[in-house]
């Protein structure tokens, strides 16, 4: 509700108040919205009931940073002549269009702007070190422990503090730099469709780059990595996805969607895509 009016405000006031540039970027026609695989893919995100949560969170984390590698390759690798589609000249900084711009902390712990591709540098060398360090994300097999069963968990003292991974050997701080690391994750995926759809679309690539978002949005919000406010740059995605049944009813997805902003933007693509 409108505080100063005391009235709802419609979808077309929530539409306009997100600024999107008066062409709309192509990824926000219900037409190129589309999945390359079709079902539900909250249950690829919902924790087993027989898998510690630490354990589970860990999994996704490497399980979608497998999967966007892919793509921070296709516009940061460098071709032959030395170029790469993703520049200082085409991204001078790294953004998710005119309204969201974001920062790195230089080595006094200072927000710096920096061109997209040197972030993209930066972000990939950060996560493969987190993930790398078996300090943080363990490789023995021999700490792995089971949730809701006692035959195979680990006894947690029930003295001193618990926290989240603790019975299978991961750190205290293991839910924060993992909450850290999809944000980053995310932002690579905003600056991808805002700065890099229409590249991906003509390398036919689209679809999947979908199909991963889609699934790493059900991911973060199931499992707490991000806030709703993260989301902020590709809400109006999401509004589209809830509206299209791409996020289940009842997924905490759907819940952080505007779902008459999303039908609205149906409505302006000319209705539901064709299968």
């Amino acid at each position: 509700m409108d505080q100063s009016s005391g009235m709802i405000p419609s979808a077309e006031d929530i539409l306009a108040s997100y600024h999107l540039p008066a062409v709309k970027p192509m990824w926000l026609n219900a037409n190129y919205a589309k999945h390359i695989v079709r079902g539900n893919f909250l249950t690829l995100s919902a924790k087993p009931k027989t898998v510690e949560m630490g354990e589970w969170i860990a999994h996704q984390v490497v399980d979608h940073w497998r999967m966007q590698i892919t793509f921070i390759r296709l516009v940061h690798d460098k071709e032959e002549d030395g170029t790469s589609i993703c520049n200082s000249r085409k991204c001078p900084k790294m953004s998710a269009g005119a309204n969201h711009s974001f920062t790195w902390l230089n080595s006094r712990l200072q927000p710096v702007e920096i061109a997209a591709y040197e972030y993209l540098t930066l972000v990939q060398r950060y996560i493969s070190g987190k993930i790398d360090d078996p300090a943080i994300f363990p490789t023995d097999a021999g700490g792995v422990s089971y949730a809701e069963n006692p035959a195979f968990c680990t006894p947690v003292s029930e003295t001193g503090p618990d926290w989240v991974g603790k019975r299978s050997g991961f750190p205290q701080n293991f839910m924060e730099i993992c909450q850290t690391i999809f944000r980053q994750m995310f932002r690579v995926y905003a600056h991808l469709y805002w700065s890099h759809f229409e590249d991906m679309f003509s390398l036919n690539l689209e679809k999947s780059m979908n199909s991963c978002f889609s699934h790493f949005v059900l991911t973060a919000t199931t499992l707490n990595l991000l806030k709703k406010a993260d989301l902020e740059p590709m809400q109006p995605l999401i509004d589209l996805w809830a509206a299209l049944g791409t996020f289940p009813q009842g997924s905490k997805a759907f819940e952080t969607a505007n779902l008459q902003v999303g039908q609205l933007l149906v409505q302006k693509a000319g209705g539901p895509p064709a299968n």
